[in-house]
């Protein structure tokens, strides 16, 4: 655990550093301009402003399908938002010099470029670096969702916390996240007094000796703090150089972490083949879109998720339809080849507590028909829009909830567990379902679509590693839906590490040579 918070706290760092140096680049000349032609100023920060007003993740879901998944969509996102701070300050610390002096510049023979870069500048720097500091903290903040492409950073922590009910795990990034804040609020302030011109301390303070002997020591802490990260960049950096030959991807839930990492397990294993993972990602159609963009190149995914919402078919309970169509038309429509389905069906279900089932004796989806009115439904965004989730279901049960909630992730279970619901959406193997000792309803009329996990590959890297196809289908062979329960309640109730439960499990089930060495949680 230290060390993957110390990786991720220098992915935050760099990630930060990077989307705070492009808002400077972008902000101060758009602040210096509307300083000179006050006409545009108000429609650029109104431009600004409403940036600003854009909710984090919609910006980001924006940016995905034109700039792909990693750094960049989250670093010019993330920059975006820390425009309005420094584009104001600089408009505001410009044009709040006195006028006089502006004249008396002139009057001495300076020129319009001397005057901004020796006068103007000189002068708005307190100002400038104030907001520059704001965007700065903020974005520490922001960063946090690069982790939601694939980006790295502390977010990752704070997301799988949050996924697992796991507070130690959620406070392991958060922590890191806020003494970041504060650093980075503390290192800002030191620029700020190094660049503010002398002549303004000394009016202020009258001491030189003092003032001077001041700047020279926070000049070596400057210097000695710039030597640190760059030296902790260079190391990261240095570890990240070697290429992959295939790239790895999850969605962002115990499940897919814990399924992915042993096919990166097994493909390693038993290969010379270097695998990079990138795990916890977003849902079903930003992984796709990753994998149509080449950002990634294989991913277990689910049978129905590629039917229905990827496809676009009606739903249908037929498994070996449901796999014959997907693989046509995936290889067809987008040239991603699917391996064999895994020997478990990962299919959603509605789980209540024990009290609720006996109260309104409920064991099938059908039973639920008339109790329905009477209770809360909690479920994933997702769930609702479906015509395989909510809306089919619907249709086919005659289900009529007396309200329903968008809870995300594994808050479902914890909403349920405090009575803010009666009834939640849930896949047949979670392993909270486990650790809340709740009941599965049964789909009695075969109404949801089969979810076998299926590995998924971009056909241009099958054709040049087709080795790895006997391991990965090796691999879904042995597992199972009470395996798979049973690996998931590992992570969500004994707080073990998805990385740590894949590694042991391929080993231990004899899928990668004995030597492979595991991983400490």
């Amino acid at each position: 655990m230290r060390e993957q918070i110390f990786s991720l706290l220098i992915d935050h760092i760099q990630l930060t550093v990077l989307a705070v140096g492009l808002a400077v680049i972008i902000g101060l000349p758009v602040g210096i301009l509307i300083s000179r032609y006050i006409k545009i100023s108000k429609p650029v920060l109104a431009v600004a402003n409403v940036i600003q007003a854009i909710p984090s993740m919609a910006l980001l879901g924006f940016a995905i399908p034109i700039l792909g998944i990693g750094v960049v969509p989250s670093v010019i996102a993330v920059a975006l938002y820390a425009l309005l701070p420094i584009i104001k300050n600089t408009y505001t610390g410009m044009s709040t010099i006195n006028r006089d002096t502006l004249e008396a510049a002139k009057g001495i023979g300076m020129t319009t470029q001397e005057i901004l870069f020796r006068v103007q500048l000189p002068m708005a720097l307190p100002v400038i670096m104030a907001g520059i500091r704001i965007s700065a903290v903020n974005t520490v903040g922001l960063m946090t969702m690069a982790a939601y492409v694939g980006a790295g950073g502390l977010g990752y922590l704070v997301y799988a916390g949050i996924r697992t009910v796991n507070t130690v795990q959620t406070l392991a990034g958060a922590i890191p996240a806020c003494l970041l804040a504060l650093f980075i609020d503390y290192f800002f302030g030191l620029i700020e007094k190094l660049v503010t011109p002398v002549g303004l301390v000394l009016k202020d303070s009258g001491e030189p000796t003092k003032i001077f002997r001041e700047r020279k020591r926070r000049v070596i802490t400057f210097a000695v703090i710039c030597a640190i990260i760059l030296s902790l960049f260079g190391a990261e950096l240095f570890s990240k150089s070697q290429k992959a030959d295939i790239v790895v991807a999850s969605k962002d839930y115990t499940e897919q972490i814990i399924l992915n990492n042993m096919v990166a397990d097994v493909i390693e294993g038993n290969t010379d083949l270097k695998v990079k993972r990138k795990m916890a990602l977003g849902g079903s159609e930003i992984c796709f879109k990753a994998l149509q963009t080449g950002d990634i190149d294989m991913i277990a995914e689910y049978s129905g998720t590629l039917y229905s919402l990827i496809l676009k078919h009606d739903p249908i309970s037929d498994k070996q339809i449901v796999y014959d169509t997907m693989k046509k038309e995936l290889k067809e429509q987008y040239n991603i080849a699917c391996l064999n389905q895994m020997n478990y069906n990962n299919t959603f279900t509605l789980a209540v507590k024990p009290e609720t089932a006996e109260k309104y004796n409920l064991k099938t989806l059908s039973d639920l028909k008339d109790a329905s009115g009477n209770l809360t439904l909690g479920a994933e965004i997702e769930f609702f829009d479906r015509q395989d989730g909510l809306v089919g279901l619907k249709q086919t049960y005659g289900l009529s909830f007396a309200n329903e909630l968008t809870v995300v992730s594994s808050n479902r279970y914890t909403a349920l567990e405090n009575g803010d619901c009666d009834v939640i959406d849930a896949y047949s193997t979670d392993g909270l379902l486990k650790k809340f000792n709740l009941v599965c309803l049964e789909d009695d009329k075969n109404f949801f679509v089969p979810y076998f996990a299926t590995p998924i590959i971009r056909q241009e890297v099958l054709d040049k590693y087709p080795q790895i196809v006997p391991y990965v289908n090796a691999l879904g062979a042995s597992l199972s839906e009470d395996t798979m329960m049973e690996l998931n309640y590992e992570v969500d109730e004994q707080q073990l590490s998805p990385e740590k439960v894949a590694r042991d499990y391929v080993i231990d089930n004899g899928l990668v040579p004995s030597t492979m060495p595991r991983i400490n949680n």
